[in-house]
């Protein structure tokens, strides 16, 4: 019997999470993620979530609840500044009075 796709994948899976080869020690979970918004892929390292590429993105914490907001999963780096960007743009154009 052929296996399916999914199986293949949760039993590439399995040899990777399980795989002992680095001395004797169980490797850094590291999961392969889409990011919602732009649909690329990138390595979300929340084994390891000092080395992430989340973490090189400074968010306030205003910043951080409009992004979780729109979106119930991890982004990928170039979504996360462009879209906390965005954010801080609209924030000073709604700062600022309109008087001609």
């Amino acid at each position: 019997m052929v296996p399916s796709f999914k199986e293949k994948r949760l039993e590439n899976f399995k040899s990777n999470v399980f795989d002992t080869t680095s001395n004797g020690k169980p490797p850094l979970k590291h999961e392969e993620k889409i990011c919602p918004n732009c649909l690329r892929s990138f390595e979300c390292k929340v084994g390891s979530i000092s080395l992430c590429q989340c973490t090189k993105v400074n968010l306030s914490l205003e910043e951080r609840e409009y992004l979780s907001k729109q979106f119930s999963d991890c982004l990928c780096y170039q979504c996360m500044e462009t879209l906390a960007f965005e954010y801080r743009i609209t924030k000073s154009y709604k700062t600022i009075t309109w008087k001609f």
